[in-house]
């Protein structure tokens, strides 16, 4: 295995990688609106020679880019939107470049990129040794909102792939067979009727009572779910004065479950608490449904694969800089730093993690799209250290580190992963089929049926 073709391949560009992660964080865009950061990355894969479609799928900015032919068929799933009002300037204390603005705090400005690195990679390694195969590179939006691949999967896509692989960054360098949850995403409009609060509140039916009512059911609620179910929630909208009962008010919901059809369950219980909330308060309520996801669905074999490839993958060392920055955004977050350095025996002298874990097999109680595409081929979940190891999750310090070298450092340590993971597959078929039979047991005659109905209207579609 001439693997030191595909890193050879990834080092030499290693400057438009890095320029196009750079690219992307300094131009953080929301779900479904990422035109600028799909734009350059289907430039730089069509000037690498791949076929490339720019609006897959009805959504104007997803990508399918393709190089190669026949089987095997791999897939990497690569994002680029960003999250709100987490902006932030890369240093060590907290400053938004933009008040209130988008920014990196999930570091898919790296991961979208690795994927990129890695199908370059692979690209070359391939044509120098004659590979048969086709690499697929996906472009997903929305990953934030974890219903971008709900839609590309409504359309049909990822059925074409044998495996799949997808990176994160991360505080670690770690696959697990553990899952996270399936998703329900859905927001409650409450409309009443309009009255001063003081003079005739009687004539008034507050839409905000049914929101808070709505609340405090769901948190009743929870009492009566399993342990691992979680809802949670915002009011997006409450009223415009106190002196003013509000004829509209809305709240935004998550449910989330270990499998999908807890997920449908516990959603159609919500959706009942609000209906009852509307009747108590005599107004009316109408659902925005939003979408959901499934919860993610590791292969074994898969895990195995890329695990071994995270162990013989290269590292960058970090410089002195990077380390004294790691350690200043660590101090930022003081007992959060000092109980993981207990509990993961972690040195002092430590900032950011570079081993690479043993398969864990703990679950997780966040959500990702992956998971779709983990119920329709065999797929692997992985994360790549981007960070210093006391990073919160979505947070500035995780801006921060996305568009600084720390960041740029795990991008391409991901993007080596990949192409080695890649690699083995392509010479490796015995290992394809393997996965391919575990999927097929795993799933025991089920079959995905796409959470994204089918006249649910892409959002934000210009």
């Amino acid at each position: 295995m001439n693997n030191s073709i595909a890193m050879t391949a990834i080092e030499k560009n290693r400057s438009i990688l890095e320029q196009l992660s750079r690219t992307i964080w300094q131009n953080p865009e929301g779900p479904f609106q990422e035109y600028e950061a799909s734009k350059a990355t289907a430039q730089v894969l069509k000037e690498a020679g791949f076929d490339v479609e720019l609006g897959f799928a009805g959504l104007p900015t997803a990508i399918r880019a393709t190089w190669g032919s026949g089987h095997p068929v791999l897939g990497f799933l690569g994002e680029y939107d960003a999250l709100p009002g987490l902006s932030q300037k890369i240093q060590i204390t907290q400053e938004p470049v933009t008040a209130g603005g988008l920014g990196q705090g999930c570091g898919h400005n790296l991961l979208g990129v690795a994927h990129v690195g890695a199908v370059l990679g692979l690209k070359a390694e391939m044509e120098a040794d004659n590979l048969q195969g086709t690499l697929v590179f996906y472009g997903c939006p929305a990953e934030e909102v974890l219903t971008g691949k709900g839609y590309m999967a409504r359309a049909g896509a990822f059925r074409e792939l044998d495996a799949a692989i997808a990176f994160h960054p991360a505080t670690v360098n770690a696959v697990t067979l553990g899952h996270s949850l399936g998703l329900n995403s859905a927001k409650f409009n409450f409309r009443g009727r309009t009255a001063h609060a003081g003079g005739d509140p009687h004539n008034g039916r507050s839409a905000l009572d049914a929101v808070e009512l709505t609340n405090v059911g769901a948190n009743y609620l929870r009492e009566h779910v399993p342990t691992d179910v979680r809802i949670h929630y915002i009011i997006t909208h409450g009223g415009m004065a106190p002196n003013i009962v509000p004829d509209y008010a809305q709240s935004w919901f998550y449910v989330r479950a270990p499998k999908r059809e807890l997920v449908e369950d516990v959603y159609h219980r919500l959706v009942k608490i609000a209906q009852g909330a509307a009747m108590m308060t005599e107004t009316t309520l109408e659902i925005d449904f939003l979408g959901g996801c499934y919860p993610t669905l590791n292969n074994k074999v898969l895990a195995n694969v890329i695990h071994e490839a995270m162990l013989a993958a290269p590292k960058d060392p970090y410089t002195e800089e990077e380390i004294a920055f790691a350690r200043a955004l660590n101090q930022t977050t003081p007992k959060e730093t000092a109980a993981m350095r207990k509990a993961l025996h972690i040195p002092d002298d430590v900032e950011i993690l570079t081993d690479v874990l043993p398969i864990g097999h703990e679950n997780e109680f966040g959500s990702t799209d992956v998971g779709d595409v983990g119920h329709i081929v065999p797929t692997i979940y992985f994360y790549g250290a981007s960070t210093n190891f006391a990073a919160p999750g979505h947070s500035w310090q995780i801006t921060a580190s996305s568009g600084s070298t720390i960041g740029e450092k795990g991008m391409m340590f991901g993007a080596r992963s990949m192409a080695l993971f890649g690699s083995k597959l392509l010479r490796n078929p015995d290992l394809l089929e393997a996965a391919q039979a575990e999927f097929k047991q795993t799933m025991n005659g089920s079959v995905y049926k796409c959470p994204i109905p089918e006249d649910l209207p892409v959002p934000g579609k210009k």
